[in-house]
């Protein structure tokens, strides 16, 4: 069994609901029939009621089984507008604008479904950028408790590989902080090592990525994430964690054993921790397209509730993956 058909046997076992709220995109559509068919989740879609459903018979998606919300009509509207001008009434949100809001942007629609509780997560991005999904969670939802700040990973799954956790990984960040400083890096790889823990349920070891390996370079940037894998140390005393190492050091154990002798990781590590966006995105992208890898994100970690956002690239089957991957996080 491959490692998502793991995760939607973990999702069916406690079945979540989760919204979708890009119906104008025909790959939500589809993907909400196959999340259906495999009972993976119950599934809510925002939007008019005629217009999805015709949408969807269209291109022959059965989606009978989704539950389909007008914020134009239902009822529970109004409670939304309330509780929106309530969190944000510090930010001179007002009833009329709290209404254009919930009736005309769906994904904040879909946020106040999981703040107020009437779904477990929420998905998106297939049709709006990284920032327009996560606006309106940090808005609404606002973080974790005990965590600082949001960040985003990409699950990456590399067939035929005998690196990482049998070829699973943790890539972050690949998707919303653009240059962290130490502590930021400190707090993304304890975040992404719980994700790891709780995702593919095996111990997280944890690189801290450099272009550098234990002070075979030295410059503003190596000292960053020296930094950051103090912090780290001091504060998951529990976690298996080094750096700064050269990716070959990190994950290959005869680099490892040259380059790193000390290093606790051995070069076994299945989570890394790049030193920033551009170097993050650019891996993730490279293993996907190079090595053929399911790469699943931009997945969301530090938010109080499970929302996930999409490539805009994504395909149907990547919605089900990230469907399946929210649900199993919405049990936690």
């Amino acid at each position: 069994m491959g490692f998502i058909d793991t995760l939607k046997e973990r999702a069916k076992a406690n079945v979540k609901t989760i919204v979708l709220p890009e119906t104008e995109d025909k790959r939500t559509l589809a993907a909400t029939e196959k999340i259906l068919k495999e009972g993976i989740a119950k599934v809510i879609l925002v939007g008019n009621e005629e217009a999805v459903k015709k949408s969807a018979a269209e291109d022959g998606y059965d989606i009978s089984g989704a539950q389909i919300v007008d914020p134009a009509t239902s009822e529970k509207t109004q409670g939304y507008i309330d509780k929106l001008v309530e969190l944000r009434q510090k930010k001179g949100m007002t009833p009329e604008q709290a209404k254009d809001i919930l009736l005309n942007q769906y994904l904040y629609y879909g946020v106040m479904m999981v703040k107020m509780g009437d779904a477990d997560g929420m998905v998106s991005g297939a049709c709006h950028s990284t920032a327009d999904t996560l606006r309106p969670c940090l808005q609404i939802l606002k973080t974790k408790p005990g965590t600082k700040l949001v960040s985003a990973f990409f699950l990456m799954v590399v067939p035929n590989c005998e690196y990482g956790a049998d070829g699973t990984f943790i890539f972050a960040d690949s998707g919303l902080n653009q240059n962290p400083n130490p502590e930021e890096l400190a707090a993304i790889a304890g975040s992404s090592a719980d994700s790891f823990e709780l995702l593919v349920e095996k111990e997280p070891i944890v690189a801290m990525l450099s272009h550098s390996t234990k002070g075979s370079a030295k410059s503003e940037l190596t000292e960053k994430v020296i930094g950051a894998t103090k912090l780290v140390k001091e504060k998951e005393t529990n976690l298996m964690v080094d750096g700064e190492l050269q990716l070959d050091a990190a994950i290959v154990p005869e680099i490892a054993a040259s380059k790193a002798p000390d290093s606790p990781l051995k070069g076994e590590a299945n989570v890394l921790i790049f030193p920033d966006l551009d170097a993050g995105n650019i891996g993730y992208k490279l293993v996907q397209r190079l090595a053929k890898a399911e790469a699943y994100g931009p997945l969301c970690q530090g938010i109080a509730k499970p929302v996930n956002d999409l490539s805009r690239g994504c395909s149907a089957d990547d919605i089900v993956g990230v469907v399946a991957i929210t649900a199993v996080q919405a049990q936690e």
